[in-house]
């Protein structure tokens, strides 16, 4: 199966994930742009050099595209960019007309509107005036109040990047009421209650638009959704009687957020499904070990499954929860996979992703599917959860000693050992990239 993939940007959960989790199935290939044609932190992605990939492309049977990239240059771009509405859609237009596939699964972002003054991933001003920028829209949307002592051209270059994105939303809907594309997801991140982005997606939605709570891991879902077979699981929450509570940075419950990953990647549900999905939902609140947000962790004995299984590790954002970890086994042929990457939603996206992948692989690669766990164990559990507490700055020798520990306890767990580097991409410690020398 040929599949065409263009990612949101070059971090490695966007980037090389995907790429990981194809390799279990050597019958899927992956087409993606070379990594340095993608956006990052500072710079947005060549698009006249990802125009001319896709004119040499032969016809995908599926294509996955984070639309933000084509339009903006990226999601972060998506926020910061000052192009005009026209040059935006004369650059969509183009995208239109050259890229060939079957089936066409894609989605663009409602801009997000964080809770804040940190403006790495936002427009200057927002150091100054995120956290007023964010009230002023949660009063706006919730009682209609517009006072505010935001400067005039500062609200007014906001408003407008907001109008701009959102008309052209509106034109990827027309395009899928002509039936351009399979699937088109709006998706929204940092939800409050309230919000100018709330309003957006409501919009949308009464539009006809389908509006789905996550991000960086809907090209995952997608991605899943490409793969044309049946897999079915049976959801089982660790904290039964908490599934109904909500998690950091979404605003859906973790009940809800596992039933519409599981619907956006066409993966049915059974009591008596031959796959269970265990989620590590929390009692009373989402932890955040990073931000110092404590909850009550594992508290259960956990022994290994008789049946194929795999963990969404979900108790905290950010991390994997250690008294969890702490009591695998090592995994067998029944293991599916293990996340427990950023927000609830990115750990179960990319989760029932490589688990719907191994489990209708045409050619299973076992070495590929155990570096994909390895992989997630080192990131989502080691590092997230215990050695980037201990970083001061992104210092790959440092990382790779504190790391050591960690490896060994993956190593076994997932039965193959290798020499693994460590380095930080986009210069920060909110990811680290994790290759096999």
């Amino acid at each position: 199966m040929n599949i065409g993939f263009i990612p949101i940007d070059n971090r490695p959960v966007c980037c090389t994930l995907p790429l990981q989790i194809a390799s279990v199935d050597e019958s899927i290939k992956l087409f993606m742009p070379k990594r340095e044609w993608l956006g990052n932190l500072e710079k947005y992605a060549d698009t006249d050099k990802i125009f001319e990939w896709l004119s040499t492309l032969p016809k995908m049977d599926a294509f996955i595209v984070s639309l933000d990239t084509i339009a903006f240059g990226g999601l972060i771009s998506s926020r910061r960019s000052s192009d005009s509405y026209e040059q935006i859609k004369s650059k969509i237009e183009k995208f239109k007309s050259l890229i060939k596939a079957d089936k066409i699964y894609a989605f663009s972002s409602i801009m997000r509107i964080s809770n804040n003054n940190i403006n790495q991933e936002e427009k200057e001003y927002w150091s100054e005036y995120g956290k007023k920028i964010f009230e002023y829209s949660f009063n706006l949307d919730k009682n209609g109040m517009t006072e505010t002592d935001i400067p005039e051209e500062i609200l007014e270059d906001y408003l407008s990047t907001r109008e701009r994105n959102f008309e052209i939303n509106k034109i990827y809907l027309d395009w899928q009421k002509e039936g351009f594309f399979d699937t088109l997801v709006f998706s929204k991140d940092d939800c409050a209650e309230f919000g100018m982005n709330v309003r957006e997606a409501k919009e949308l939605q009464k539009l006809g638009g389908f509006v789905k709570t996550g991000a960086d891991e809907i090209p995952l879902t997608l991605l899943a959704r490409a793969i044309k077979k049946d897999l079915t699981v049976n959801p089982i929450f660790l904290e039964p009687y908490s599934k109904n509570l909500i998690s950091n940075y979404e605003d859906v419950s973790v009940e809800k957020s596992v039933l519409g990953q599981l619907d956006l990647a066409e993966i049915k549900i059974s009591n008596n499904a031959n796959t269970d999905l265990y989620i590590n939902n929390f009692k009373s609140n989402q932890g955040e070990i990073v931000m110092k947000i404590p909850t009550e962790p594992f508290s259960g004995i956990w022994e290994t499954p008789k049946k194929p299984y795999m963990i969404a590790d979900v108790r905290f954002a950010n991390g994997g929860d250690n008294k969890l970890v702490g009591q695998f086994k090592p995994f067998d042929e029944n293991f599916y996979g293990y996340s427990g990457w950023n927000t609830s939603a990115n750990t179960l996206g990319s989760l029932i992703c490589g688990a719907k992948v191994k489990y209708n692989a045409e050619k299973y690669n076992d070495r590929n599917f155990k570096k994909l766990q390895l992989i997630r164990l080192l990131d989502d559990w080691a590092y997230q959860a215990n050695v980037r507490q201990k970083l001061e700055k992104p210092d790959s020798e440092m990382c790779k000693k504190l790391m050591k520990p960690f490896e060994e306890k993956a190593f076994e767990l997932v039965g193959m050992r290798a020499e693994i580097s460590y380095s930080f991409p986009w210069n920060r410690l909110f990811e680290v990239e994790i290759e096999f020398n």
